[in-house]
């Protein structure tokens, strides 16, 4: 194992991490606050996807395509929410998890009808397509240091969005105690509905940062989801900075292990042998890692909006 591929094996970790976390953030908000479980957030992330793909091809412009993807998912989302979520929240789990996905089958369904079933690909902007030699002799791909770089610039906004505003007071306090928030003549629903928005902006920005790194398909939100879940688990339901921890464990223990798991095994077994069980290993090692935080600290490493 040399050092430059630990070092550009630390770079793909970060971004995939912080790519977690631009899906994590919004659900652990939406989670916190309104004490729901919403499966079709990873709906959301496949429809900023489609958008920013569809938008940037029809005007030539990532950036712009990046922005119609962001507000179309936000505007789904708070319409979603205002439409049925809404009616869901005095409902326990059980009913919010079958609800919502419920609403992952209808987006799938009216993606195939608008899109058809056929993957789309979107290209990086021509000013993100090159490579960056960050140190000598190891060039990265542009683009994905482009979402470290708007990765990082959301937690940062995040981080001030909580601690530093009314809005954000209204959601620390709507998280802990939302009926005196309501006696105070905070108008509970219009709170929900925006952050809901707010969340579903931040998954359709993630879907939009994946398009040129991924294929985009019907179903994608349903795979990436998964791991959203534990990676708020591991941080703490409702911590933004516990989402953002626990994406950059997650992403660097999936993607050190998908990468030196079968080399290390390869000590061990046969070539053929160990590529098999270093897989396998591999795709469990976030799932051990989220059992072992768990018998640590069952709430999860960080309180809700420990900010």
């Amino acid at each position: 194992m040399t050092s430059a591929l630990i070092f550009e094996q630390t770079l793909n970790g970060l971004q995939h991490g912080l790519m977690l976390f631009l899906m994590a953030a919004g659900l652990t908000l939406i989670f916190g606050i309104m004490n729901m479980i919403n499966l079709a957030h990873g709906s959301l992330y496949m429809a900023g996807a489609y958008v920013t793909a569809t938008a940037a091809a029809a005007s030539g412009s990532f950036a712009i395509g990046v922005v119609t993807g962001m507000v179309a998912a936000g505007i789904t989302g708070a319409a979603l929410e205002w439409l049925a979520l809404r009616k869901l929240y005095a409902r326990d789990h059980l009913d919010q998890v079958l609800a919502t996905f419920g609403v992952i089958l209808t987006f799938n369904e009216l993606t195939k009808i608008i899109w058809g079933a056929q993957a789309l690909f979107m290209s990086a902007p021509d000013w993100l397509s090159g490579t960056v030699e960050i140190i000598p002799g190891v060039p990265y791909p542009a683009y994905r240091l482009f979402i470290i770089g708007v990765g990082l610039g959301v937690a940062v906004l995040l981080r001030h969005l909580i601690v530093k505003t009314r809005l954000g007071m209204l959601i620390r306090a709507g998280a802990t105690n939302r009926e005196m928030v309501g006696a105070l003549g905070v108008d509970i629903d219009r709170l929900y509905t925006v952050v809901f928005g707010i969340g579903a902006m931040l998954a359709g920005l993630a879907g939009a940062m994946a398009g040129p790194v991924l294929a985009i398909e019907v179903g994608m939100g349903e795979r990436i989801l998964i791991l959203t879940f534990v990676v708020i688990i591991i941080g703490g339901i409702g911590s933004v900075r516990g989402a953002l921890v626990g994406a950059l464990l997650v992403g660097m223990v999936d993607t050190f292990g998908r990468a030196f798991m079968p080399l290390i095994m390869r000590a061990f077994l046969e070539p053929a042998a160990a590529d098999s069980v270093g897989a396998s290993v591999s795709s469990v090692s976030i799932y051990i890692l989220m059992a072992i935080v768990l018998i640590v600290r069952p709430r999860g490493l960080f309180q809700a909006y420990g900010n």
